[in-house]
């Protein structure tokens, strides 16, 4: 061709569906995923995050295989956090059989036809695994995750959600994330579809009892946005925790879930996460003072600011320096779309295009620098370089979800 003549662009959703096939492998007779390359293995909540992406992308196939795999691990409503090898013994999450549920629930809705409902995971029906989540959630599983009856909300223990950076400890987050909470009424409206017909109002009565919660508790008249996380010690009601005032994106899981409807509600929260966004991602803190202190110890010394916690660079040292900024200002990939979602959801149809631009930002990640995939992290600060994993498989996956609904292709 002559040299001046332009090439056919490649567009984001086929350069992103080839990323994603590579983070696709075998495990015995089924698929699974590797969070990212070049170090990790495959994490639970990662893989049932990515999931979705593919579901959303036509994979439904090796979703079932995937789906199936991990429902074969449930255990008195726990999943593994990590498989190592054959071991998958860790079970220190909160979040992955919720992240499980919402999975099926997408790929339910793609099906259409109910027969996934019956297929077999070892001996039982993925109905009968998603019910037992859902039953074990309620009255307390063995790692201590426990709904509290007086709100319905999910008490997580320290270090159960995707933040959960330790030794020293970053964001313990021990009590009642708001992300486990949108999770939760997710998983609670496809119970109330999925159950025998008898307890399905149960099951809708729980979900309307989980939205007034968060209403009633997230919502602090001092704050435009929802709190963080509701602390509280294990058997503590969320009734009596203590709200804590840092702005995070977790929060945008309760829109894009259906948790939080109310369109002012939404709309302030948009308001208050744009200050978190950076192009392609967005900030896990915002950078400001915080009334309750996020205070990481590390050998017995105070290592940050604990009223100013937010650190916009990852790098230095792994343990004074880049884990206290892993989930304190550190911008992610993954919860970037989410941003997108949310806004398109709360303003409408009309909103698409300018949920899009931004969306765009995130396929810039594609030639910045692992070429074809989407990093990890970037730093909260710019000039926002890429950070951690150099390819990540939900930062592909989620982008490409969100671009394919906002594109009327989901």
């Amino acid at each position: 061709d002559p040299i001046d003549t332009p090439k056919e662009p490649i567009l984001p959703d086929l350069a992103l569906r080839q990323a994603m096939l590579q983070f696709i492998v075998k495990r015995g007779d089924f698929a699974t995923v590797i969070a990212g390359y070049p170090w990790f293995l495959d994490w639970g909540r990662d893989t049932l995050i990515f999931c979705r992406g593919m579901v959303a992308a036509g994979m439904t196939d090796m979703v079932g295989e995937i789906v199936q795999q991990f429902a074969a691990f449930e255990n008195g409503g726990t999943l593994p956090n990590m498989i190592r090898g054959n071991d998958a013994g860790n079970r220190d999450t909160s979040d992955a059989p919720l992240w499980f549920i919402l999975a099926c629930d997408d790929l339910i809705r793609k099906d259409n036809t109910g027969s996934l409902l019956d297929a077999d995971c070892a001996g039982r029906s993925l109905r009968r695994i998603i019910i037992s989540i859902g039953q074990s959630y309620r009255v307390g599983t063995v790692n201590g995750i426990r709904m509290d009856p007086e709100t319905g909300l999910i008490f997580s223990p320290a270090h159960f959600t995707w933040m959960d950076t330790d030794y020293p400890a970053g964001t313990p987050r021990q009590g009642y994330p708001i992300e486990i909470q949108a999770l939760w009424y997710a998983a609670l409206d496809l119970l109330a579809r999925v159950d025998c017909p008898e307890n399905r109002q149960f099951w809708q009565h729980l979900a309307t009892k989980v939205q007034s919660s968060i209403l009633n508790l997230f919502r602090q008249n001092d704050l435009a946005y929802l709190s963080d996380c509701l602390h509280a010690s294990a058997g503590e009601s969320a009734a009596r925790a203590i709200p804590d005032d840092a702005l995070r994106p977790n929060q945008l899981l309760a829109i894009t879930l259906g948790a939080v409807k109310d369109e002012h509600i939404c709309q302030r929260i948009l308001s208050a996460c744009e200050t978190l966004l950076v192009p392609g991602a967005i900030r896990s803190l915002a950078d400001g003072p915080v009334i309750h202190p996020i205070e990481i110890v590390h050998q017995g010394n105070a290592i940050n600011d604990p009223h100013h916690p937010y650190q916009g660079k990852y790098a230095g040292d792994e343990d004074t320096r880049r884990k206290p900024a892993y989930h304190n200002g550190t911008a992610w990939t993954w919860q970037f779309p989410s941003f997108c979602e949310a806004w398109a959801s709360t303003y409408g149809d009309n909103s698409r295009e300018t949920a899009l631009a931004w969306l765009s930002s995130g396929v810039s990640l594609l030639s910045r620098s692992c070429l074809g995939h989407i990093p990890e992290i970037l730093d909260g600060d710019f000039p926002h370089t890429p950070r951690g994993c150099d390819a990540q498989a939900w930062g592909a996956s989620e982008l490409l979800r969100v671009w394919l609904k906002l594109t009327n292709q989901h």
